[in-house]
């Protein structure tokens, strides 16, 4: 079943409906990037070439290359192609079938997975959800947890939520993140600031990062 398409509209500002709950800080040592389903079945839904789409890629990057550059963990969400029904489960029921294996199930040429990040089959809304999301940031010693991807108010936002009763600290970041439209991405932004984490901007996430944030951000 295709995505329906969605119509381009502008990033939900960064506001006081946007107030965080928490003052974490992201520290390198203890952090990882989570990319979150940004595979080609998905994006398809998307202008590429528009918000929110655009800023999401062209974000995402900026931030997986800083994580190259720190060696901080770029983990990949991604769901697989042909699942047999008894693995589809209930998601039939809403989204139908599902992508198909092949180009479908690939991430987007632009963030493709270099040979040390790490990817991760996932089978429902949440990152940890059947997966070993959990053990992995655990073996690398990782209890932070930066949110990027689609969809923002499902598997991004339920990500976010599953790290906190994991006692991940999560970080969503506010234009690295996309939905189905901006009331939607301001639900996400919203209930991961007040309920279980904290939303940043990418500029945001690099200056911690100690990275130089453009003149005029």
């Amino acid at each position: 079943m295709p995505m329906q398409p969605i119509a381009p509209y502008a990033l939900p500002p960064l506001d006081d409906e946007i107030a965080n709950q928490v003052s974490w800080g992201i520290e390198p040592d203890r952090c990882a990037l989570l990319i979150h389903d940004m595979q080609n079945y998905f994006l398809t839904a998307y202008q590429l070439d528009r918000d929110p789409a655009r800023t999401m890629i062209d974000n995402i990057s900026r931030l997986r290359d800083r994580c190259h550059e720190l060696g901080i963990p770029v983990i990949y969400s991604m769901q697989p192609g042909d699942q047999h029904p008894d693995r589809r489960g209930l998601l039939a029921d809403f989204w139908g079938t599902g992508m198909s294996d092949g180009p479908d199930t690939e991430v987007i040429a632009e963030l493709k997975p270099e040979e040390n990040d790490i990817q991760v089959t996932k089978w429902r809304y949440s990152a940890f959800q059947r997966t070993d999301l959990r053990q992995l940031l655990g073996y690398r010693n990782r209890d932070q947890l930066i949110v990027t991807g689609v969809y923002a108010h499902m598997g991004c936002m339920l990500s976010a939520a599953e790290a906190f009763m994991n006692d991940i600290r999560a970080f969503m970041v506010h234009d690295g993140v996309a939905d189905f439209s901006r009331d939607e991405h301001a639900i996400a932004l919203k209930y991961t600031a007040r309920r279980c984490g904290m939303v940043l901007s990418t500029d945001g996430v690099l200056a911690q990062l100690g990275a130089p944030v453009p003149a005029g951000a």
